[in-house]
């Protein structure tokens, strides 16, 4: 049996066990309950050899009652939709999938935000994330561009087509929100995954991927899951550093990076598949301002809640003492700085002088 068809009976078969449980105390006339994870930071611990959160084991259990109907009935409308979509080999979009539940009478959605809550409910409860559940995002995956030949197969004939990411003209090869059964072939030697579309495009301008040897990813601010997963398994099977590269400050460092490297509470029980534990960070640093007289901006008073309390609350952040020395400064300082503040010293600086100076110096990157 094919790979995708044993995944796919295998996430079927949880289904059926979680709601046999769930009938089985409904017949005997017993309040029925959902066991799920709590997903905070709270309840995930950071140790560096396995590089990523995971949950600490600590769950929430929701019992029918009165208040919980209404969750518990979308919850299960939500697997039986799961089981028929991965029965019929079919995938549906989050947004598709709150349209469909109109049709649910009561249990209809009242808002995209609560249908998405459910979703994340039940993989959770499952273990499996979403896109096994046959729902995808509607979000763009990220632009790849580089020395890379993306293996995939056309929908039509199922035979494997070759999508070189060299030669896309002024564009990029954009990745799909699906992308377990892609394949890889290049010679680069690292990736750089880059926070703006704006300086993914300035290096693809400046050649800097044919002058580098490597493959270019535009993250387009928070990584998608499809990014993420996309670089994972691009760095897994060809054993290839990954370099980060965003803005200097807590966003780029905490909701960009961090997320990408190590994942985030909120999705503990997917970050083993979902982080990319190898990445290293050379992106825009307190140190850089005054090393390359770059301007800045004031930070805004959520930049620095969101510092104080990565200091605070943040495991990874905890563990990293560079990290901890950083934040620090940048609060010292009450600046935060952008990728394209680099432009100053010339639209070819980053490409000619600052990464390549930052590429020779791996003992100063970031961890």
């Amino acid at each position: 049996m094919a790979r995708s068809k044993q995944d796919a009976r295998a996430v079927i078969e949880k289904i059926a066990a979680e709601t046999k449980v769930i009938y089985q105390r409904v017949q005997r006339k017993q309040k029925p309950h959902i066991k799920l994870p709590i997903r905070s930071l709270s309840n995930v611990r950071y140790r560096p050899k396995e590089g990523y959160f995971r949950l600490k084991g600590r769950n929430k259990i929701r019992t029918l009652s009165v208040s919980t109907v209404r969750t518990f009935a979308q919850t299960l409308k939500m697997l039986a939709m799961s089981k028929d979509l991965i029965g019929s080999g079919r995938h549906s979009t989050k947004r598709e999938a709150y349209y469909q539940a109109y049709n649910w009478g009561d249990a209809a959605f009242g808002s995209q935000e609560e249908s998405d809550t459910v979703m994340d409910d039940a993989e959770a409860m499952l273990g499996v994330n979403r896109e096994q559940l046959h729902f995808r995002a509607d979000e763009h995956g990220g632009a790849v561009a580089g020395e890379l030949i993306v293996i995939d197969r056309d929908r039509r004939t199922k035979k494997p087509i070759d999508i070189d990411c060299t030669k896309f003209g002024s564009g990029a090869y954009s990745v799909p929100t699906v992308v377990e059964d892609l394949k890889f072939k290049t010679d680069a030697t690292f990736i750089l995954a880059i926070e703006t579309k704006g300086m993914f495009e300035r290096l693809v301008e400046e050649d800097f991927y044919d002058k580098h040897h490597c493959i270019l990813i535009s993250m387009e601010g928070v990584p998608s899951r499809a990014c993420r997963r996309f670089i994972r398994r691009l760095a897994d099977s060809k054993k290839m550093p990954v370099y980060v590269f965003t803005d200097g400050d807590p966003y780029g460092y905490f909701n960009i990076y961090r997320t990408l490297k190590v994942g985030s509470g909120n999705a503990a029980h997917l970050n083993e598949y979902f982080c990319v534990p190898q990445a290293r960070f050379v992106g825009v640093t307190p140190d850089d301002i005054t090393r390359y007289d770059l301007p800045t901006h004031p930070l805004k008073d959520v930049d620095k809640k969101r510092a104080t309390d990565a200091m605070k609350n943040d495991p990874f952040i905890q563990h990293h003492k560079p990290w901890q020395l950083a934040i620090e400064q940048m609060l010292k300082m009450g600046v935060r700085v952008e990728q394209q503040a680099l432009a100053k010293h010339g639209l070819d600086f980053v490409a000619k002088t600052y990464l390549p100076e930052k590429l020779k110096s791996p003992k100063d990157f970031l961890p």
